[in-house]
């Protein structure tokens, strides 16, 4: 594992990929590294403009062509005819699903079906995406779900009674730690029912320590933050970040690398996990509870109204 980076990906032809939020950042990064390693990438955004726009530029490295999948994180019935739509096209076999989209710390708002935006796009939109999508991923020996969580996850905040912040008040990052550690502990428990369920499937997560995606500038605008702060930003999170192709390294570690492990959790290995290249990264007590774990599976099924699976 030292030092790992993409020249160590092993070769990905006859393998399908599907990447959320793959039009910009880590998830465009990790479309053009399992391109060009021969994988059939399929691009899940929201934007389509900015999506084909992807699309064109990882079809330049790829050797297999790229394709293109609508999906909204923030609309349940967008997931749905989003996965219905993958498993028709891939004639439900899908090797890998990267859970990578995701928002952070923007106004209190709510998605089409009521959540807190946070907690709705990054992990109840995913988890009802990885259900509806298992019978495609249980037919593929070997398939693996990666989830990305973040060194937020070590926040606080965290409450199963009230995850929508109906009763407590907003806090964009609170609410965004909140997200990351129900991330963690959504890809742990998924590992937990797969090995009960004797399924050939790895669950794994992964973070990308600081990196210099648009996600924070995109906070920032959605804050609506002066105009000299949003200048400033860019270059001040370059001095203290890694740029995105860096910052993908544990997620593309845990999508291909033969020996990363089911029930495993990768981040950076330097800095305090802030940068560097794949390595096991810190779970707090919060993030290793199976009980936890259990009750969110349970209220994220109640939540979603999608049959969790495995069961």
């Amino acid at each position: 594992m030292a030092n790992w980076t993409t020249t160590s990906i092993p070769e990905q032809t006859g393998r399908t990929v599907l990447i959320t939020g793959a039009n910009s950042g880590l998830g465009l990064r990790s479309a053009h590294a399992l391109a060009s390693r021969g994988a059939r990438v399929l691009l899940a955004c929201r934007d389509a403009d900015k999506g084909r726009a992807a699309l064109q530029e990882v079809a330049a490295h790829a050797t297999t062509e790229p394709e293109l999948v609508e999906l909204d994180l923030a609309d349940l019935s967008s997931v749905q005819r989003a996965a219905d739509d993958v498993r028709d096209r891939t004639g439900d076999r899908l090797d890998v699903l990267m859970n990578n989209a995701g928002v952070m710390a923007p106004p209190l708002g709510r998605t089409a079906d009521g959540f807190e935006q946070q907690i709705g796009v990054n992990h109840l939109a995913h988890a009802a995406l990885t259900w509806r999508l298992m019978p495609a991923l249980r037919a593929r020996p070997g398939a693996r779900v990666i989830t990305l969580s973040s060194i937020a996850h070590r926040g606080g905040g965290f409450d199963l009674d009230d995850l929508n912040f109906e009763q407590r008040r907003y806090s964009p990052s609170r609410a965004y730690s909140q997200s990351k550690l129900a991330n963690l502990l959504f890809a742990l428990e998924l590992d937990r029912r797969a090995r009960a369920a004797g399924l050939d499937l790895r669950s794994i997560a992964a973070h990308p320590g600081l990196s210099t995606t648009e996600l924070a500038m995109n906070t920032l605008r959605s804050r609506s933050a002066p105009g000299v702060l949003n200048t400033l930003a860019r270059p001040f999170l370059s001095l203290i970040g890694q740029p995105p192709e860096q910052g993908a390294l544990p997620q593309l570690y845990a999508a291909t690398a033969p020996d990363a492990e089911s029930g495993a959790y990768y981040g950076p290995d330097r800095l305090g996990e802030t940068r560097g290249h794949p390595a096991p990264a810190a779970i707090t007590a919060a993030g290793k509870d199976p009980r936890t774990a259990e009750r969110l599976w349970e209220l994220t099924e109640k939540l979603t109204g999608v049959p969790a699976d495995p069961a």
